[in-house]
């Protein structure tokens, strides 16, 4: 990869991970409800659970993807369906919960298989791969993407976090709080529109 395609590629992934999202609104509404240290492990789920999309995507199953069309919207409706619950889990609890009925954020392994069902991630794996992956060295090229998305993603993923933790005193009244949820519940629901319109 060239230095220009990997600076394309730098600004790409900055854009991509900073911009609101529902990984975003889900670590913002974490942030808030949880703290960062109870957050963290869903930020590293999606700092590491999206590169290892993108990569087994730039080797693997770029083409299977590109080619069904009954896959894509499987998967379209699958991710559709956990966007929702997990808006409205959000917007009625305040966090995912537990078996027995206690508000909880995303645990590490959660956040990571959140990316695999979802549609906007797997467009844009599939995306940036078929720009930057290169036939001659795919598994360089692929670990190259990742890394990048490694990094942007943790430190998009860490700032987002951040933002809703610094939220928690304005939303200690309780009131305050569950609009903050309703919100970032409308801005992951709203992300469904979107879906439908690649």
């Amino acid at each position: 990869m060239g230095l220009e395609s990997f600076i394309a590629l730098c600004i790409l992934s900055f854009t991509a991970a900073f911009i609101p999202g529902p990984n975003n609104a889900l670590v913002a509404a974490s942030g808030a409800n949880f703290g960062f240290r109870r957050t963290f492990p869903h930020v590293l789920g999606i700092s590491l659970g999206f590169p290892v999309m993108i990569f087994i995507v730039g080797l693997f199953l770029g083409q299977i993807f590109q080619s069904s069309l009954l896959l894509r919207e499987v998967l379209r409706w699958v991710g559709v369906g956990l966007l929702l619950y997990v808006a409205y889990k959000i917007a009625t609890a305040g966090g995912l919960g537990s078996s027995a009925g206690e508000r909880r954020p995303f645990r590490f392994h959660e956040a990571a298989l959140f990316q695999w069902v979802n549609p906007k991630g797997w467009s844009m794996a599939i995306a940036i791969t078929s720009q930057f992956a290169t036939p001659d060295a795919p598994m360089q090229t692929a670990i190259i993407i990742a890394a990048v998305f490694v990094f942007f993603g943790l430190a998009s993923a860490s700032t987002w976090a951040v933002l809703g933790v610094s939220l928690q005193r304005f939303l200690e009244t309780e009131n305050r709080l569950k609009w903050f949820n309703r919100v970032m519940a409308l801005l992951i629901a709203g992300c469904v529109v979107f879906l439908f319109l690649d």
